[in-house]
Order: C-alpha cells, then sequence, then structure tokens
C-alpha cells in the first residue's frame, strides 16, 4: 500500500459538493438520466458536475474557494449550466435528501466498475443509497490537526443534521423522521460517526488495517459524517442533508468553516479538549434526525437539554469573530433564520397536505430553487 500524506493547506479554504435529483419535469419521478446530462454539459463546468452511484442524481463540484461569496459564485454558473442542460431533456433538478414516492428498486447503477463493485459488496445496503447530502470542505494544515478537528467537531454535527434535515419520506410514504437519509447512510459498514482518534498516525493504522484485511478496496470507501481528506488536505463534513435551496446550503457551508476554523485556533493555542461521550453525540445524532429542528439536544457539558435555536444562537454569537475574519458574517447570520423555521422537512410536509399528490410537491419545489428564471411552457397543442 503506497503511502498516505495529507496535503496541507495554509488556509481555511472552502469546497462545497452538492448532490441533487434528476426528476422527470412531467411525472416529477426520480429519472436514471446523468449519462445524458454529463453528454451535454459545457466543457467548462465539465470536470465539477460528476455522477453518482445512481444515475438519477447528480454532484455539483466547486472549486477551491477562500470565502463563501467565491463559492456561491462558482456554484451559480455551475447550476445555471446544469439548468440550461436539464432544461433541454425535460428534466428538473430536485433539492431534497430524499424523493417522496420514486423507489430505490427502480433506479439504475451508474456505468462504473467502482460503482458495480461496490454494489457486489454492499448489495441492498448500496442500492438504497437513492439520497443526497451537501458536503463541505475546509482546509487545514496538518494531519494530525484534521484528524483532531474531527473528534472535536463531532459533538456539533448533530446541530448540523437538524438544522439541514430534508427527507421526511422513504419509499412513498412519510417516514416520521425528519432526516431519514441519515439513517440510509448509516447501513453502510464505514458511515455514520467515526472512531476516536488521536493523531493521524491512528487514522493510517485504520485505513491499512480496513484495506489489508479486505474490508474496503480504497480509502475513498470510508463514508464517515466527518473525516479527514488526505488529497485535499481538508476536513470534510458530510452530515448534512441538502437543503431546500442555494442560500441555506450555504450558510450551513459558512457555519462549518467558521467551525473547523475556530477548531483549529483552538488546538494552535493548546485548549483543553473536554471529553463528550461518543453516546451522547449519538444520541443528539437521533433527536436530529427523528425532530429536525423541533429537536432538544443534550448539552455535551451541562447535560441539559435545550433547543436547536438556543444552542445555533450560542453557537454563531461566539464565532462571529471568525465570520469576519473569513467574510462570512451574513452567511453565518443566516444559519440563525434557518434554525428559526420552518425547516425544510416540515415546509415539504406541509405543502404535501396542501398538494394534489406527492408529484404536486416536487414539481413545486424544483419551481421554487431554481437559480435560472423557469422554461417557457410550450403552447403547442
Amino acid at each position: 500500500m503506497e503511502p498516505i500524506h495529507f496535503n496541507a493547506n495554509a488556509a481555511p479554504t472552502i469546497g462545497i459538493e452538492i448532490e441533487l435529483g434528476l426528476v422527470d419535469a412531467e411525472t416529477m419521478a426520480l429519472s436514471s438520466s446523468i449519462e445524458q446530462v454529463l453528454e451535454r454539459v459545457p466543457p467548462a463546468v465539465a470536470g465539477n458536475i460528476k455522477p453518482e452511484l445512481m444515475q438519477s442524481y447528480v454532484e455539483i463540484n466547486t472549486g477551491v474557494c477562500h470565502t463563501v461569496d467565491e463559492a456561491q459564485e462558482d456554484l451559480r454558473e455551475k447550476l445555471v449550466a446544469l439548468e440550461q442542460v436539464t432544461d433541454s431533456l425535460g428534466l428538473r433538478l430536485y433539492w431534497s435528501a430524499t424523493h417522496p414516492f420514486s423507489h430505490w428498486q427502480d433506479q439504475q447503477i451508474s456505468p462504473s466498475e467502482r460503482y458495480h463493485r461496490l454494489v457486489d459488496m454492499l448489495q441492498d445496503m448500496a442500492r438504497q443509497l437513492v439520497c443526497f447530502g451537501l458536503h463541505v470542505h475546509v482546509g487545514v494544515d496538518s494531519g494530525d490537526k484534521a484528524v483532531m478537528i474531527c473528534d472535536r467537531i463531532m459533538r456539533h454535527l448533530p446541530l448540523l443534521l437538524a438544522l439541514s434535515s430534508n427527507s421526511p419520506w422513504w419509499e412513498g410514504r412519510v417516514s416520521g423522521l425528519r432526516s431519514h437519509r441519515a439513517k440510509i447512510m448509516e447501513g453502510l459498514p464505514t458511515a455514520g460517526l467515526p472512531p476516536l482518534m488521536r493523531n493521524w498516525s491512528e487514522y493510517i493504522w485504520l485505513v491499512r488495517h480496513l484495506i489489508e484485511t479486505g474490508f474496503i478496496d480504497s480509502i475513498r470507501e470510508i463514508w464517515w459524517d466527518v473525516r479527514p481528506h488526505h488529497n485535499f488536505g481538508t476536513v470534510e463534513v458530510r452530515m448534512c442533508d441538502v437543503p431546500g435551496n442555494l442560500e441555506d446550503s450555504l450558510a450551513l457551508a459558512a457555519l462549518v468553516q467558521c467551525l473547523v476554523k475556530a477548531l483549529s485556533d483552538e488546538i494552535d493555542r493548546g485548549t483543553y479538549q473536554h471529553d463528550c461521550h461518543p453516546m451522547m453525540v449519538r444520541q443528539n445524532k437521533w433527536r436530529a434526525s427523528r425532530y429536525g429542528l423541533d429537536a432538544l439536544l443534550i448539552d455535551p457539558l451541562t447535560f441539559e437539554p435545550q433547543s436547536v435555536q438556543r444552542i445555533t444562537e450560542n453557537l454563531v454569537q461566539r464565532l462571529r469573530p471568525i465570520a469576519e475574519e473569513l467574510q462570512c458574517s451574513h452567511w453565518l447570520d443566516r444559519s440563525i433564520k434557518l434554525s428559526q423555521g420552518p425547516g425544510w422537512a416540515d415546509r415539504q410536509l406541509a405543502a404535501l397536505h396542501q398538494a394534489a399528490s406527492p408529484a404536486d410537491v416536487v414539481r413545486q419545489f424544483t419551481a421554487e430553487s431554481r437559480i435560472s428564471p423557469a422554461p417557457a411552457r410550450s403552447t403547442t397543442p
């Protein structure tokens, strides 16, 4: 096995990955159309619009950005180009972490040897991965620090899930969870909350062990809620559902960037690490998945339940000096508005009560989340 080197970043750069469903513009069902989409993507953005495990969703990546404003410009350009492609194919982009009525059994695997190998190994646990997330990378300056931040940020992950929760249904039913995606991801053997690790050496030992014992084929098959990314030199937070629009995705990205920078600064100052029992994080993650913004999360120091809104307000207040340094104060403040609700899962459920069918909910939210103007409807009989 080749040595794994961490490509350190001198600055807390940010990169964002957004996964969106591809739906038919008429039926609003998921459409296995990624190959047709990729054929029409302009060369200027082709390297950042990618297939995923199933052909019914697409991943859009930024380049390496220094501010959230820069990431916004980057994503808007790519999303506008992608919307033009999907419009030409009679498709729409669905900003939701699960689909209300399309079934995972009906989705087609993307034509990739790696993806087919994963499905062969994981069977239905992989075939059920028809769910869409928001991943945020933040640059750090050493592998040891990346591992330490992954440990220290875990207590904040349930808050990020509560704020982003946007998957209230599964297999044609309202599941009772605000984030069903979180439970789907936990079905994978190397997903969910990461194990506690003290330094880069322990992380590399674990990766080597998993590969050498045949449990995984490569480091790319570690899908924890937060993980070090050695190629990019980042901490990658993978906890979030994809929210219902670009602006709230950027607010969450700003919160993640500020959190990683704050923890990095604490490590540089030699701040003592207070223990947070892993079961406490698991308990809070369940509460966030079940109740979304209505969750009462247990404070890991006082053991008292607190509302998502109160936790968000206190955290934003603490992170404001970092946000000013990173030039993302307006985005960080938006996370307070996000915490006040209604959350995206609740908005979709409310729309379902008013709609004639689940397809009408998808139609409404695909229209409201568009970056570019909607295409004109044909008047041809």
